[in-house]
């Protein structure tokens, strides 16, 4: 009996935010009623479990104390220094503003202003000064012309991610009024998270890089309704691979019975052919434009990994960014939702397919490269060349990634696992070191 009542003592002191209660007798009820109250005790958001001194549990301390201080949870409380904190439902047409005083004052709905800046600034100037006042609204359409004319005027403006507002379950009603009032309210206690507004030059890059992707989306739509109209006459081509000079002799020597199809035929292939010059010519503009680019020489470092050309370059930098405001390799893998999902509890725990957050064209171009990392690792005659001019350091990374990618891809081959998996466990890897060749070049300001 003795050694139970150690261990039971023992198990007590890995979390004792109460003190010990003694056991009630049968005959006592004031006992059972005290430890009663003691189970049932509450905190509420500011109170700070106190744990006892224990020299067996210092590690489970430090992770209640991390859990329950909002600072160190990364839930920075608001500034001080803004009074107003503003909330716009931003549209096409027209703006909901709601306003929170710093205070437990519940927010005010301050009304809707049309499309005109000058509206909205003479509702925000009712509110306060513009060094006072916090003003925050949804990432959206609308993009990010609004913040930097907000931040020209001396307002401090954020743009917040939607995919990271905390709603209820119970909520079915969504107006442009309630929103307006949750964002100001949610700005008061610190709970949105921020998104960053890119520069104006890297934003064009990324237009520029996201107007070639439509381009080849478009052209591979006109290519499958060429080759449907084909499939649909009893047309099927024989040889190796599609959209090369043999292919386009085998096209050029078709012929069908009726004149209708044949215009048909004709205006599909035209199609094809103004598809494929339209990506050659933002190809070519995207070479021209990253030369006098500030984080042309990231893309240049990053050309030095395998998988990664021209384009994947470009692409990956024109929507990430820059890389320095990552402080972990793990925070750009969960910035393009490669991480695995999660459903813990207790003793069990549960991971679910890739959480497909973040930025999806970024996440499509490491996918297609982690591909090349299914065969051996070499250095080829191509992936030589771009990595001249490049630093040893940056070369020792691109060498370490094929080593460990390639070896893990054939770990993961060996276990039967499927090829898409396997093609995405390589890209959550690849993305580590990417941010390790990113952190290894200097960029100018």
């Amino acid at each position: 009996m003795r050694k139970i009542r150690a261990k039971r003592s023992a198990s007590h002191k890995v979390v004792d935010c109460a003190p010990p209660v003694r056991r009630a007798t049968r005959g006592n009820a004031q006992g059972v009623l005290t430890a009663t109250k003691l189970r049932r005790q509450t905190v509420n958001e500011n109170t700070t479990l106190v744990e006892r001194p224990s020299p067996q549990t210092p590690a489970v301390a430090s992770i209640e104390l991390e859990e329950r201080n909002p600072s160190a949870a990364g839930e920075a409380p608001a500034p001080e220094r803004f009074t107003v904190f503003t909330g716009l439902d931003v549209h096409k047409d027209s703006t909901a503003i709601a306003a929170a005083e710093a205070g437990r004052e519940a927010p005010r709905f301050i009304g809707t202003v049309g499309a005109d800046l000058s509206e909205l600034l003479k509702g925000l100037k009712s509110l306060g000064k513009p060094e006072a006042m916090l003003v925050v609204y949804e990432a959206g359409p609308c993009g990010y012309g609004l913040a930097r004319v907000l931040r020209a005027r001396g307002y401090a403006c954020e743009v917040v991610a939607p995919g990271k507002i905390a709603r209820r379950p119970g909520e079915r009603i969504k107006t442009d009024r309630r929103d307006a009032l949750m964002l100001a309210r949610l700005a008061r206690s610190g709970d949105l998270v921020k998104v960053m507004v890119p520069d104006e030059r890297d934003e064009a890059m990324r237009d520029l890089s996201r107007a070639r992707e439509d381009a080849v989306a478009a052209r591979l739509k006109a290519r499958q309704q060429l080759k449907a109209l084909l499939l649909r006459q009893g047309q099927r081509y024989t040889g190796k691979s599609s959209w090369t000079e043999a292919h386009e002799r085998y096209l050029a020597g078709l012929s069908f019975p009726h004149a209708a199809q044949h215009l048909a035929f004709t205006e599909y292939r035209q199609a094809v052919k103004d598809g494929h010059e339209r990506v050659e010519r933002l190809t070519e503009s995207l070479r021209a434009q990253v030369e006098p680019w500030r984080l042309k020489p990231l893309v240049q470092a990053l050309m030095s990994l395998r998988g990664i050309d021209f384009v994947a370059a470009v692409t990956l930098v024109a929507e990430i960014g820059d890389f320095a405001r990552f402080a972990h390799p793990c925070e750009v893998m969960g910035f393009l939702g490669l991480v695995p999902s999660e459903y813990s509890t207790g003793q069990t725990r549960r991971q679910g397919e890739i959480t497909k957050t973040g930025n999806s064209h970024a996440r499509r171009v490491l996918v297609e490269a982690a591909w090349n990392y299914r065969f051996a690792a070499r250095i080829s005659r191509g992936l030589q060349i771009r990595q001249e001019g490049q630093s040893k350091a940056v070369r020792d990374i691109a060498w370490r990634a094929q080593l460990r990618l390639t070896r893990r891809h054939r770990c993961l081959s060996a276990r039967k696992l499927h090829p898409n998996k396997i093609c995405v466990a390589i890209a959550r890897e690849l993305a580590g070191f990417i941010w390790d060749v990113a952190h290894q070049v200097k960029l100018s300001a």
